[in-house]
């Protein structure tokens, strides 16, 4: 029978920061998790070198359906919090664009720096290591928890007041993911938000995007939205064209606040007024249509548009007001409706997970006694660009510091 003053089930970034944290207030810290590997999100993540926060962090760039949840933990561990303790590892690291934090180097001197973090605090680590069972008692001999768990594992038995369950959502199963989390929620009968991909490509019915598939690979700026009134979701990011729909920043932004049988709205030349521009070229050129349009959204663009309707295949100058009306309306607003997404495979967090209204917002302390849940297994969903793994480091840091020291 193995003692800890608490148990950590999952080795990712929240998992591991949190006991971190917790290790080097002087709890004796236990870290589990199934697969041999730490941190896989953390490594794949930002081409390599890990986009492991942003500067510009605020609860808006949250999607939760308590939203304001995640106040108190972000307030309490910002950005310059985690980038003066990776200064502290002499981890340099640089700022791309919209406030997006990079490694220097490599994602790995992220997760070694992790798990310093984690030998600094003389935390325990078994890996790979199974949960088979987790078992409560009201009467725990701790009198400064109201009872003690039991966690039957492939290492032995474990007893210990309080567990930290950070073992992520259903996102990339092929680096570990699984609803294990979940299931621990529902045996202590704690509410869930109905999981489901986020930041995820689009996917759209083979025959309806016949026309589009050959833009595969073509990117461009994009304003794109979805929802409507105060469910309006809008971002103006990079779009990017595949053979079975579409991607880029632009989408996975707007996934997150997709729901399935709505449209998104794309606005394919934001930066452009298009019916002006098109009525000066109808003014001065012989061009087609399509030449002319090549100058205002990439040339692939303008061809497959002007290819879609007899109307725009002349000349501009031939062409009626009313044609380039709506030639410029089309493009401005394309309306389409998404069959579905490239689902859990694909996609970068999972939406959803344990309903925050069974959690502390101060403690990450779920509403059954000792019994802590943190990072993406919470439905607290970040904005591409960061967010998420600053989210993994507050909601770690608040349940690190609010962990009751035996004795």
């Amino acid at each position: 029978m193995f003692k800890f003053d608490v148990v950590v089930i999952g080795a990712g970034a929240a998992g591991l920061f949190c006991a971190g944290v917790a290790g080097q207030r002087g709890l004796k810290v236990l870290v589990i998790d199934h697969s041999e590997k730490v941190a896989e999100k953390i490594r794949i993540s930002g081409g390599g070198r890990a986009n492991f926060t942003n500067r510009d962090v605020t609860p808006a760039n949250f999607l939760s359906d308590n939203p304001h949840f995640c106040r108190s933990a972000l307030s309490r561990y910002t950005p310059k919090d985690f980038t003066t303790l990776m200064a502290r590892h002499g981890i340099s690291f640089h700022e791309k664009h919209k406030g997006q934090l990079f490694c220097d180097r490599s994602a790995e001197d992220l997760v070694n720096m992790l798990l310093a973090e984690c030998t600094a605090g003389n935390v325990t680590r078994w890996q790979p290591c199974s949960v088979k069972n987790i078992a409560f008692s009201a009467s725990g001999a701790d009198s400064t928890c109201a009872g003690s768990y039991t966690i039957d594992s492939s290492h032995g038995q474990i007893t210990t007041p309080q567990i930290v369950v950070a073992t992520g959502g259903l996102s990339i199963p092929k680096i570990g993911a699984t609803d294990f989390g979940y299931r621990i929620a529902q045996q202590f009968g704690l509410r869930m938000v109905t999981p489901r991909p986020a930041l995820v490509p689009l996917t759209f019915d083979s025959e309806a995007w016949a026309p589009y598939a050959h833009l595969s690979g073509l990117a461009l700026p994009v304003l794109i939205e979805t929802g409507a009134k105060k469910a309006k979701a809008s971002f103006a990011e990079d779009l990017l064209f595949t053979h079975r729909g579409l991607s880029g920043p632009a989408v996975l932004q707007i996934s997150s606040y997709w729901r399935e049988g709505t449209p998104i709205r794309l606005n394919l030349a934001p930066e452009v007024d298009l019916p002006p521009a098109l009525a000066r070229a109808k003014a001065t050129s012989r061009k087609l249509i399509a030449n002319e349009l090549a100058q205002l959204v990439p040339s692939r663009l303008a061809d497959a548009w002007a290819g879609q309707d007899p109307a725009w295949q002349k000349p501009i100058g031939d062409a009626t007001d009313k044609a380039l009306a709506q030639l410029a309306e089309k493009l401005a607003r394309w309306e389409l409706t998404p069959n579905g997404s490239e689902g859990y495979k694909k996609a970068e967090v999972t939406a959803g997970g344990v309903d925050t209204r069974d959690l502390s917002s101060q403690t990450m302390e779920s509403k059954q006694p000792g019994l802590y849940f943190i990072g993406e297994v919470v439905d607290v969903t970040g904005w591409l660009g960061g967010y998420n793994f600053q989210w993994a480091w507050a909601s770690g840091f608040a349940c690190g510091q609010a962990l009751r020291v035996a004795g």
